[in-house]
């Protein structure tokens, strides 16, 4: 099942390149329809998050940059394009990570803003804290000069008609990610290693349709949804939020990296994340020298990852995400 991510691996490790760059637009049963628009915005943001670090920008400015990007393209659940919980509320999740400091900030269920990662980040650098929720995140962000939307300025008619249609037959958020395709969007993140050799990631989530008021899950949690270590390395996941805080799979999956090539053991997370949990999700990595991992055990996860000024490569499918990245085989 996860053959194609070894051979993603032997495509994408190399002797060590910097910068590196890589950006996910969520691990689920993506439609037809959205196809196109989610690897064209994940092209997007790599190709902005790559330029920030070709001018010589650290990694933390990098991913912050591209999940911008991603969260105001409504084709991704995170910012414009986040999901209603059960009461029609908007609540965002979010977190950055410096590998060089070990530093993070973060919010969850915070109101609707259109670019939580920037209020995560100014969690970290401006308060002495890792993590804001609710309320006091918002409240916070408004302290900032961050201007608070109304949920309709970042909710599209599709995310409306499938809280509708939630509401008249709930689901659980797992039955969701593994068996609701039309209905569970997903999170975005990005990694990145500059110049300097720093590490850095970042993960923000709108969440999932109908979800319970208040429910945070994997995205904004160290170790969990995402995390940054100089010495180890940077990822961000996506996927079924209550299972990847189960298995702490950002950490989990980058342990595994010291002995063998960071997509295997991506998936090999993933794999035993699914046999102990039964859940599905995916992860873009880098590892200190510069190899990338990607790996997901969903049908579809949207990724572009840039190198270098002629090293670009994206993909969607299983399948063809080795093809795609110039592979051979899969």
């Amino acid at each position: 099942e996860f053959a194609f991510m070894r051979a993603l691996s032997r495509g994408l490790s190399s002797a060590p390149r910097r910068p590196v760059f890589v950006v996910h637009g969520g691990a689920w049963a993506i439609p037809e329809l959205l196809t196109d628009r989610s690897v064209a915005g994940c092209e997007a943001a790599a190709a902005a998050g790559w330029e920030v670090l070709r001018r010589g920008g650290s990694a933390l400015d990098a991913v912050e940059t591209a999940t911008r990007i991603l969260e105001d393209d409504p084709a991704f659940d995170a910012g414009h394009g986040a999901v209603l919980n059960d009461r029609g509320d908007v609540e965002l999740d979010a977190i950055v990570m410096d590998g060089k400091s070990l530093n993070s900030g973060a919010v969850a269920a915070i109101g609707p803003v259109a670019n939580p990662v920037s209020v995560a980040r100014m969690v970290m650098q401006r308060t002495p804290h890792c993590l804001l929720v609710g309320e006091g995140a918002t409240r916070f962000a408004q302290q900032q000069g961050v201007p608070l939307l109304r949920s309709s300025d970042l909710v599209t008619a599709e995310a409306q008609e499938q809280w509708r249609d939630m509401a008249a037959f709930p689901a659980s958020v797992r039955q969701l990610f593994n068996t609701h395709p039309s209905t569970a969007s997903d999170t975005v993140g990005a990694v990145a290693l500059d110049m300097a050799g720093h590490l850095a990631a970042a993960t923000s989530t709108g969440g999932i349709t109908f979800k319970q008021a208040g429910r945070v899950g994997d995205s904004p949690i160290v170790g969990a949804g995402c995390y940054a270590d100089d010495q180890a390395g940077a990822i961000s996941c996506t996927g079924h939020g209550e299972s990847i805080m189960r298995l702490t799979l950002a950490r989990y999956a980058l342990s595994l990296t010291h002995d063998r090539p960071p997509a295997q053991a991506c998936a090999e997370a993933l794999g035993q994340m699914y046999a102990r949990v039964g859940g599905c999700g995916g992860t873009i990595s880098v590892t200190p020298n510069g190899d990338v991992g990607i790996a997901f055990s969903t049908p579809r996860m949207a990724w572009a990852c840039v190198r270098g000024e002629a090293e670009a490569c994206s993909g969607i499918d299983r399948r063809r995400t080795a093809a795609e990245a110039g592979l051979a085989g899969a």
